[in-house]
């Protein structure tokens, strides 16, 4: 078998100069460090912890707000939200005066690395768990002979609109969403691609369906990162550079009693200062078994007739509320698209959640107390690669090193590249 591609290319201003290796990066959804730690502690996750010992393993910042489409965005671009243009899962079209869904590549307002890597030679497949981000990751992509698939639809997959036409025969019958093997159908997938010649690049993007569901040291959420674990081991055992990261992290979000901590700020601004407030929920998405769509991150559409910087600095002092913002501000400070937001941006604390109104949001799909993320204390995510890191990218790993720069230091910053 020949050895992959070794001709440089380009996105976004980055240059990319791949080994004659594999190359393989996963974005495991939701993973907060606790998870990791976790299952090592137990010694479920043996191959990960080498990573420790043989690579590197820190902590990167990732995209605000910290939710699925905003995260994975700026991984495949590797830029942040104000280049690529998707600031969240769903935002309200002031033009249209619609409230959307961002889950399409047409949102993107720059390429992803994808169709460069495929030009230059690379056997590009990229995998997701969720179907919602299919379309993103697959821009441009099956043109140049790349895969893009999710688990989520994998019987579905066809050779002219998706590179590929036999994904169960070769992986498997497709997993149910709503559990972990629709994360672990994303891993094996790739170990297959590899292993039968077919991609030599790949991005596998797993949900967060079981973090959502468990808490880190929950005997479930062990056994689940115990094959992920199992995983990692065949992609390296296959040669690939491995480089590991989250798109968010994940909290519980619950008041002592087991209900939802949540501030319903669409009815609390209508009760104080009249009608017309547009609450956006970024979080929301088709998967509300997940979240309810209640997340720690809203944008507020204000009306006219009311004073924005009345409304502000009666929300700052919300119970739950750590940050509001107005928009300019929030833009800069968050690396935002401020033609997609909201006049005021709100973050909720470690333990809040910001809802709509109580009527909005159908809690009975959530099973069990409400897990979720979105705000700043999920911002923070595991960064983790296979082989120790060149003195500059060590360098860069102590600074402020974002998940978005994985494919970069996958690439470029390995003793292995």
């Amino acid at each position: 078998m020949p050895l992959p591609s070794t001709t440089p290319f380009a996105a976004n201003g980055r240059t990319y100069t791949p080994p004659a290796r594999p190359v393989a990066v996963l974005c495991l959804d939701g993973s907060a460090d606790d998870y990791l730690d976790a299952a090592m502690a137990r010694g479920r996750m043996p191959r990960l912890q080498r990573f420790s010992i043989d690579g590197h393993r820190g902590f990167a910042r990732g995209a605000m707000p910290s939710f699925t489409n905003v995260n994975n965005s700026s991984i495949v671009t590797g830029v942040p939200p104000s280049v690529h243009g998707i600031g969240g899962n769903f935002f309200y079209d002031t033009a249209s005066g619609q409230e959307v869904m961002m889950n399409s590549a047409r949102f993107l307002r720059c390429p992803t690395l994808f169709p460069a890597a495929a030009r230059a030679g690379r056997k590009v497949a990229v995998v997701t768990a969720k179907e919602k981000l299919r379309d993103i990751f697959a821009s441009g992509l099956i043109e140049h002979g790349g895969i893009a698939f999710s688990s989520e639809k994998a019987g579905q997959a066809r050779q002219e609109s998706h590179g590929i036409g036999d994904v169960e025969a070769l992986v498997g019958p497709t997993p149910p969403i709503y559990s972990g093997d629709a994360s672990l159908y994303v891993l094996r997938a790739g170990v297959r691609l590899l292993e039968a010649g077919r991609a030599d690049f790949l991005y596998l993007s797993t949900t967060d369906y079981m973090q959502h569901k468990f808490a880190p040291d929950a005997p479930e959420a062990i056994d689940f990162y115990a094959a992920i674990d199992v995983e990692i081991g065949r992609l390296l055992d296959l040669g690939a550079v491995v480089g590991i990261t989250a798109d968010h992290g994940m909290n519980a979000k619950q008041r002592a009693d087991g209900t939802p901590n949540v501030t319903y700020l669409e009815s609390e601004l209508t009760r104080q200062f009249g009608p017309g407030f547009r609450v956006i929920l970024p979080i929301t998405d088709p998967y509300v078994a997940h979240h309810g769509a209640l997340g720690s991150f809203a944008q507020v559409h204000v009306p006219p007739t009311a004073d924005c910087a009345a409304v502000l600095a009666w929300v700052r002092a919300l119970p739950g509320v750590t940050e509001a913002l107005e928009r300019a501000t929030a833009a800069r400070l968050l690396e935002l698209p401020e033609d997609r937001m909201g006049d005021l941006v709100v973050c909720a604390g470690r333990d809040a959640v910001l809802g709509r109104t109580p009527e909005y949001h159908d809690l009975k799909a959530l099973a069990g107390a409400l897990r979720s993320h979105g705000g700043r204390y999920e911002e923070m995510v595991p960064l983790l690669f296979s082989a120790p890191l060149k003195p500059g990218y060590a360098g860069r790993a102590l600074a402020d090193v974002r998940n978005f720069d994985v494919f970069d230091f996958a690439v470029n910053g390995t003793t292995a590249a």
